[in-house]
């Protein structure tokens, strides 16, 4: 079997580390546990690894969020697989920094990378794991915050959410979406 796994976030030094490419770092962190090296593709930069007899494609789309579906529908077709077996990873305002949930299906939520994925995909039905980023910020700072760095309080907790997210990409691939959100989203 295999699986697009995708982190979002927008390519560019000046996004690295900021809360909206959490979805690019839990998928650096499982090309780096499995091997993985990262190649620029079309739209995006690739690595591919295998855990367990699965085969993974890593995804960062090259095309900033707002047009993550693009990427997404390429790799999709160009892999021949279905939603289904693809991994979304994404920063999420809603839930608590440290906080991980693990859905089959959903909607949007108002993140922009989600709404285009749907838009062009015609589906809400795809797995997606959400990276809480938390909310910290006054009114109508919501775009500063999550294009805003990690405070170096909150460094030790995201390193540790980060490490359970990548341990989260290998369950869902080996064991499946059931026992991954059990696994996560318990916490």
């Amino acid at each position: 079997m295999k699986y697009l796994i995708v982190g979002l976030g927008n390519p560019g030094a000046e996004y690295e580390n900021t809360r909206h490419n959490a979805g690019f770092k839990v998928v650096d962190k499982v090309a780096s546990a499995l091997g993985g090296t990262w190649q620029q593709d079309r739209l995006g930069w690739v690595a591919r690894c295998s855990t367990r007899g699965r085969h993974l494609i890593l995804l960062k789309p090259n095309t900033y969020m707002n047009l993550s579906g693009k990427a997404v529908a390429y790799w999709l077709q160009a892999e021949k697989l279905r939603p289904e077996n693809m991994l979304v990873i994404t920063d999420d305002l809603a839930i608590p920094a440290g906080t991980l949930r693990l859905k089959t299906k959903g909607s949007d939520g108002g993140h922009n990378g989600l709404k285009s994925i749907q838009t062009i995909l015609g589906t809400q039905e795809y797995p997606r794991l959400r990276f809480g980023v938390g909310n910290q910020f006054a009114p109508g700072r919501q775009v500063d915050y999550v294009l805003g760095e990690w405070s170096q309080e909150e460094k030790p907790l995201i390193e540790e959410t980060l490490q359970r997210a990548a341990d989260g990409v290998t369950l869902f691939a080996t064991m499946g979406p059931g026992l991954a959100m059990t696994q996560l989203n318990a916490r």
